[in-house]
């Protein structure tokens, strides 16, 4: 925002407010910045909006009271009087400054300015263009709740409250981006957070100095997260969620969530490996359907990970199978050596996931039958690809897609194409690159956290609920890992 408004105080002439907010808005050369003049018991007045963001539904009434026959008396004190006695409506304020005035008409409200009168009434009657909450894409469920977040902060919060219906739910609001003015909430259950948790959250959100976050919530995380990782570091150290149920579960646990205006998707942290390889689905069914599914879901994991590395070596040093696995390997090589056929599978793989995305849908089926089939069959036929390269490059591909977090998939996708890359360089020894991996996972941290916890350091009793779905009546005890301030989910004064 201009230094010329910074703190500056309103002024009591209307022509003069007038004037340094048609230099600041662009009232006059914005098209969608408006000034209505207005007369309010008998003293000159302005109502200044943002065209787009104006409910007329709203505003109008509110005027029609204001502007009606029976004028008020507002020599003495008229901003008060107009406050309490004829503004019929709920969310109103009054500021003093100029900044307050700019950064609340840029949000969306309406500003009513009097002349006489140091402070401007700051009425609430906004609306943003938004879409009815649906089902997130890459969270679907067989039976459950269809709403997911939209890109309104407010509807959004408002779906938290829905399902946690506790007032000890704390909201904190954060402005990031000079320019930008996002706004950023941040959500806990107060008597259950380690206290220190959201002080370190809201601190490190303030702490960012930037003109804006138009990306919303990603370039928040990359903010908040550069203490946790290196930059080259592909794991993330948050978590995303489209769901308000999942945001729930994890505020009731002791998590805390971080909600950015325009962005369709909260933030969790702090989080372990382990909590992006959860999904709704597993809590939705039985506990031992839903146990089936998470050990079907990192079976998954391995697959996408460790698969296409370890056939390839066993394909390029046979001497290190046994002889009951010595038909391992590909029966017809191909044109190319069998490590190059990897990393272009690989990355074919990408170019039609990306192809897919950019592809309108009517034609996506299209385009996936060109890519899979066609390509596929093809390479094979021709000679380019071993059909083994195919096969298993496509288990690792539905691994990877098996993956309930995308983020965490797309980072166990780049350390098997470098194991891949490893092995085809100096053959079985490349393996060596993956307790490098693992060792690169024990060493880091989210906001604290251990990322391997429960694994490391070893908690028997959490892993055991980590590695199995446990019934939601067995679940009495919040995690450890996050230090509650009421680790008994048991509600104070029942059985437990």
């Amino acid at each position: 925002m201009s230094e010329t408004v910074d703190g500056t105080k309103l002024s009591r002439r209307l022509e003069d407010n007038q004037a340094k907010l048609a230099a600041e808005l662009g009232i006059g050369t914005s098209f969608d910045v408006l000034w209505r003049d207005l007369a309010v018991g008998g003293k000159d007045a302005a109502l200044v909006f943002i065209d787009g963001f104006a409910n007329s539904l709203v505003l109008t009434p509110v005027l029609a009271r204001l502007t009606a026959a029976e004028r008020p008396d507002l020599s003495v004190d008229a901003v008060q009087k107009v406050l309490r006695a004829h503004l019929p409506h709920v969310e109103v304020d009054a500021v003093t400054t100029f900044e307050e005035l700019v950064a609340e008409v840029l949000a969306g409200p309406q500003a009513l300015l009097i002349d006489g009168c140091d402070q401007a009434l700051i009425i609430d009657a906004r609306e943003y263009p938004v879409r009815s909450p649906e089902e997130p894409d890459l969270e679907r469920v067989v039976r459950g709740s269809r709403d997911g977040f939209v890109e309104t902060l407010i509807f959004n919060v408002t779906l938290v409250r829905r399902r946690v219906r506790d007032p000890r739910l704390r909201v904190e609001l954060v402005t990031v981006g000079r320019r930008s003015r996002t706004d950023v909430a941040v959500l806990y259950l107060q008597d259950v957070v380690q206290p220190s948790l959201p002080r370190e959250v809201k601190q490190r959100i303030q702490d960012i100095a930037v003109d804006g976050i138009p990306m919303g919530e990603k370039a928040l995380e990359e903010f908040i997260t550069r203490k946790d990782k290196a930059f080259w570091n592909p794991f993330p150290t948050v978590r995303y969620t489209e769901r308000p149920d999942v945001a729930a579960v994890h505020l009731f646990e002791g998590h805390v969530v971080v909600i950015v205006d325009t962005s369709p998707s909260a933030i969790i942290l702090p989080a372990t490996a382990f909590h992006h390889l959860q999904h709704a689905e597993e809590f939705r069914q039985d506990p031992v359907v839903g146990a089936y599914l998470r050990w079907v879901r990192l079976l998954g994991q391995f697959l996408a990970w460790l698969l296409p590395p370890l056939w390839l070596a066993a394909a390029i040093d046979p001497h290190i199978l046994p002889e009951f696995l010595e038909f391992i390997g590909p029966q017809e090589p191909g044109r190319i050596p069998i490590g190059i056929q990897f990393i272009f599978a690989d990355m074919g793989v990408d170019l039609i996931r990306l192809a897919l995305i950019h592809t309108p849908d009517a034609l996506a089926t299209a385009l996936g039958f060109i890519g899979a089939i066609l390509l596929g069959d093809m390479a094979a036929r021709i000679g380019l690809l071993a059909p083994e390269t195919i096969i298993y490059v496509a288990l690792s591909a539905v691994g990877t897609f098996a993956t309930p977090s995308m983020e965490f998939g797309l980072s166990i996708r780049l350390v098997r194409l470098s194991l891949i890359v490893a092995v085809a360089i100096f053959g079985a020894w490349g393996l060596l690159l993956f307790p490098l991996q693992l060792l690169l996972l024990v060493f880091m941290r989210s906001f604290g956290v251990p990322y391997l916890y429960p694994l490391i350091p070893f908690k028997p009793r959490e892993l055991w609920g980590v590695l199995w779905r446990s019934p939601v009546p067995a679940r009495k005890l919040r995690p450890s890992l996050l230090h509650p301030q009421d680790p008994d989910k048991a509600p104070r004064g029942e059985a437990k």
